[in-house]
């Protein structure tokens, strides 16, 4: 048996927190760094990754009927241990950076709704059209849209190139928080491959 210890935090930690949300922030901790959609609420990338430690500790917890996560630290062997630490220390991290107020959700819902109308007419705009347009419309546009596609396909690539990057970085790295940062990455590396090839089956259509 492991020796337990307290879940409490180091004596003398600081607390700093953002005073409050705005629209494209998230809606934990107000940052703006990395934000995408989780559990259909918009959270930042550090969120994101110790929200995942604790997922998949909870997931080990679970998966053998151990004692639930909080209380003390004691375990039956290292591993368990191990997944108990990187828990408590995400949500020490978590309990941190919180916002002094969490947000309206219906703020939130709001907030979000000019993005959810964006990625509805993305979908739309890689859609074949109903009626095709004639040619003097096509040349009117193609020129237009060739042009925004190019500088979304290089936003993308520039995108994909840092996701890459911290991918390589993080190979061979052991431990919780790696693997679930690694996850995170692996996610929004699909996100853009996947709409990298919608834009170039819209970029076909525009020549």
């Amino acid at each position: 048996m492991i020796d337990a210890h307290s879940l409490n935090g180091p004596a003398g930690t600081t607390t700093v927190r953002i005073a409050r949300w705005t629209p494209g922030g998230c809606v934990w901790c107000g940052s703006t760094d990395g934000v995408e959609t989780f559990r259909n609420e918009p959270r930042c990338g550090l969120c994101r990754e110790k929200e995942a430690v604790i997922d998949e500790a909870k997931h080990f917890i679970g998966m053998y009927g151990l004692r639930p996560l909080g209380g003390t630290l004691a375990s039956e062997d290292d591993e368990e241990r191990e997944y108990r630490v990187t828990a408590r220390d995400a949500r020490e991290v978590l309990n941190r950076i919180r916002l002094e107020k969490l947000p309206d959700p219906a703020a939130v819902r709001k907030a979000l709704r000019p993005r959810a109308a964006a990625a509805v007419s993305a979908a739309a705009s890689t859609s074949t059209p109903a009626k095709a347009p004639t040619k003097k419309s096509q040349a009117g546009v193609s020129g237009i849209d060739a042009i925004e596609l190019e500088s979304r396909v290089h936003k993308l690539l520039n995108q994909l190139t840092t996701v890459d990057e911290q991918i390589s970085a993080l190979d061979g790295v052991q431990g919780l928080p790696a693997r679930a940062r690694m996850k995170d990455l692996e996610r929004q590396r699909t996100t853009v491959l996947t709409t990298l090839a919608a834009l170039e089956k819209a970029r076909r259509r525009t020549n």
